[in-house]
């Protein structure tokens, strides 16, 4: 075994480092208040309560044609998150807003993604919070991916998960302790299917690993989860916005947040999930059965054009970085 020195401590990082699917383009640490380019050097201690307890908060944005996405929504439920686990950036929030869109301008990159988590901070190896100095932020900007059904214009497949959900009160939040949305993930690959959806005690269902479920009804609603057992989704509150155009127009009869049962699956029109980056994605088929004909349905495809189109042209919720 050979001991490693300051010297030799960079390359030995980049040769074990390797190859990446998809390319990071700029971190930024609190701790030493500057960037990295070098995928190597876009490290955090190990002694960060974020890295051996999860203990931290985090929030995903994508960026096209050089302006970031929804950012204050974003932002607003990082705060949020971060109040319910007891963690605060020391600079405030305007300090933060600020930095994400500085690390966006100096990564330069017009498409891509931005993950902003704000941990516990170092400070040693217990579960104890207060043995961190301090919150620290972190900001990776990287390459981010296609929606969904440009991809996969198909559609989506979906299952019934046996992961035992999360509690509403880790469910609201966005924190990094991902175990239950890993295994979820672990699920879907399993069985080949896009996606899994959690059903509760009393036969709800809840959300995917990384997106919301919701339905066209038979009544011709679309129905979202309650609030207060999910995590509320950007882009999910976006799309509830965006739908009351299909309403005036008659396509949809209203949108509603309320408890779904999971039979109602099998009986709607269409099922959608929806998340940051797939934007609003059709599921043909939840647990080897067909929803309606088996085909992307009309809402769903209206959801999407809608929530793509919002993304590259409403100026209210694009912010320029470049």
């Amino acid at each position: 075994m050979r001991e490693i020195g300051p010297q030799d401590f960079v390359e030995t990082l980049r040769a074990a480092t390797g190859s990446k699917r998809t390319p990071y383009h700029l971190f930024y640490s609190s701790l030493w208040d500057g960037y990295v380019r070098d995928p190597a050097l876009m490290v955090i201690p190990f002694d960060d309560h974020l890295t051996h307890r999860g203990d931290g908060v985090f929030e995903t944005m994508k960026c096209l044609n050089g302006a970031v996405y929804n950012l204050d929504a974003h932002l607003q439920r990082l705060q949020r998150s971060a109040y319910q686990v007891g963690l605060a950036f020391r600079r405030g929030p305007e300090a933060l807003r600020a930095k994400v869109l500085e690390a966006l301008e100096v990564a330069a990159q017009p498409n891509c993604a931005v993950r902003v988590v704000l941990s516990r901070g170092p400070g040693g190896m217990g579960v104890s919070p207060t043995e961190s100095e301090g919150s620290a932020l972190y900001i990776l900007v990287y390459g981010g991916g296609e929606p969904f059904m440009k991809r996969h214009p198909e559609g989506a497949k979906l299952r019934k998960s046996r992961v035992p959900i999360k509690p509403p009160v880790f469910a609201t939040a966005k924190t990094c302790n991902y175990i239950p949305n890993v295994l979820m993930k672990g699920e879907a690959e399993i069985w080949h299917v896009d996606f899994m959806v959690g059903v509760d005690p009393h036969g709800h269902i809840t959300e995917s690993a990384t997106e919301n479920i919701g339905i066209v009804s038979k009544k011709g609603r679309l129905v979202f989860p309650p609030l207060d057992t999910v995590l509320a989704g950007t882009t999910m509150l976006r799309v509830s916005e965006l739908a009351q155009k299909l309403e005036s127009e008659g396509s949809l009869k209203g949108v509603v947040f309320r408890p779904i049962r999971e039979e109602e699956l099998y009986e709607a029109h269409e099922i959608l999930a929806v998340g940051t980056t797939l934007n609003v994605a059709s599921v043909v088929e939840y647990n080897g059965r067909k929803v309606g004909d088996g085909k992307p349905g009309p809402i769903g495809r209206a959801l999407d054009a809608l929530i793509e189109r919002d993304t590259l042209e409403n100026e209210a919720l694009r912010i320029a970085y470049m």
